[in-house]
């Protein structure tokens, strides 16, 4: 039998593009998942139309939050009632290859990995390809805190890796704690050189506020990495010129 995979999808004002991200996990080559989209909107505006999207597949499991509480929140919350023995993350307003899953699960059990992540597509709000991020074959610790190359949505891993570990309910950089935490325990972080990912980059989004970023980065060095004050200034400015040169180099 196949692992199981839980697939975490938070949800949060993502209607326009919400279709074509159940769709490319929907119709996986590798079918032994979970599908937990946690909806986190106060408003349930959106929540007939995912269910209706979603009706006909019984691997999907609606979760409702209270209110609006962010991302970090909701995976740590789909985390705790997942049942995979591989937990894969996808925002609604990405998308995956239809063998995104295979491809990755099989290369993670041939290699003995316990994580890994791969090259994403960037994608524009109308679905067209504008740059690519190459994912690198390996991200220590040392090179992952001068520049995060790891898309959250093209990451699959073991369940037991996050154990006593938890997202940061911080606005942005989240995911980038949780991997700069794995890779301080000594966790491997492998990539895989295969464009099965499309992340979108939104005007709205929040990942797309600059002022949010450097205040997010600042803690993520000062608060969770422990860094004094003038190195953590120093780490955020290094972050954010390898993050122009990539971008640079990255797009088309």
């Amino acid at each position: 039998m196949n692992n199981l995979v839980s697939v975490i999808m938070p949800y949060y004002n993502k209607r326009s593009y919400f279709l074509d991200s159940i769709n490319s996990v929907i119709n996986q080559t590798y079918t032994n998942l979970e599908i937990l989209i946690i909806y986190d909107d106060q408003k349930k505006d959106d929540l007939e139309y995912i269910k209706n999207c979603t009706k006909k597949d019984s691997r999907v499991k609606i979760i409702l939050n209270d209110k609006n509480r962010g991302v970090a929140f909701s995976r740590n919350k789909a985390i705790s009632l997942a049942q995979g023995d591989y937990i894969a993350f996808l925002d609604c307003d990405d998308y995956w290859e239809t063998n995104k899953i295979e491809v990755q699960i099989n290369f993670m059990l041939k290699c003995g990995y316990d994580f890994s992540h791969t090259t994403y597509q960037i994608i524009n709000n109308n679905g067209k390809i504008i740059g690519k991020i190459i994912a690198r074959e390996k991200l220590e610790y040392k090179e992952l805190l001068k520049s995060c190359d790891i898309g959250s949505s093209s990451v699959i891993l073991r369940r037991k890796l996050l154990s006593g570990i938890k997202f940061p309910e911080l606005k942005t950089k989240e995911d980038y704690v949780l991997w700069l935490t794995l890779a301080k325990k000594s966790i491997n972080l492998f990539g895989l050189d295969e464009p099965l990912t499309f992340w979108r980059q939104t005007s709205n989004s929040l990942s797309s506020s600059i002022l949010q970023k450097l205040r997010d980065a600042f803690k993520v060095y000062h608060l969770y990495e422990k860094k004094n004050f003038f190195y953590s200034i120093y780490c955020v400015i290094r972050l954010s010129t390898f993050a122009l040169l990539k971008k640079i180099n990255s797009y088309k």
